[in-house]
């Protein structure tokens, strides 16, 4: 039951991704869709898939190097096609304030993509997202909720329907 003060986002997308394939696709299609400037929160337990689909994008827009995990460097910094792509990881973060300490918020800016992993983790300090993508582990694939929280982030959405 939804309470009175719930709001419907304005859009989204569900996809189930069954396998590796169908996350790779899914990533494919969001590279297609990607603008420079694009705030995107990866949500999710841990192995949800959160930076297998970052790598998928990164694979879709033409990235060949490896992908790894931020977890550790926090950040990780890719120049690839027509835009500079950042795949934030805040999970060992303790504290919202961590964020301002690592100088992070100059990535955000409108020549890069940032993708976050744990946004939850810099509550209140982190730019708004334009997508926000939920992944939850069903079975052995996953389901990937899209919400488009910005005007921005609804023209990627809406052209992201459009491809299979």
């Amino acid at each position: 039951m939804h309470s009175p003060h719930h709001t419907v986002p304005a859009s989204s997308v569900t996809r189930l991704l069954p396998d590796e394939d169908a996350t790779n696709a899914l990533g494919a299609g969001l590279a297609r869709v990607l603008e420079p400037g694009l705030v995107v929160y990866l949500s999710g337990d841990l192995g949800a898939g959160k930076t297998a689909l970052t790598r998928a994008v990164l694979r879709g827009l033409g990235f060949a190097g490896k992908v790894k995990s931020p977890t550790y460097a926090l950040v990780e910094h890719y120049v690839v096609s027509r835009l500079n792509l950042y795949h934030f990881d805040l999970y060992r973060f303790g504290d919202p304030r961590e964020w301002l300490d690592a100088g992070f918020h100059e990535y955000f800016n409108a020549d890069s993509a940032c993708f976050v992993e744990w946004p939850e983790k810099a509550a209140g300090l982190l730019p708004p997202p334009d997508l926000r993508i939920s992944l939850e582990i069903q079975g052995s694939g996953r389901r990937a909720d899209i919400t488009a929280e910005t005007e921005k982030g609804e023209q990627c959405l809406e052209r992201l329907r459009t491809i299979p």
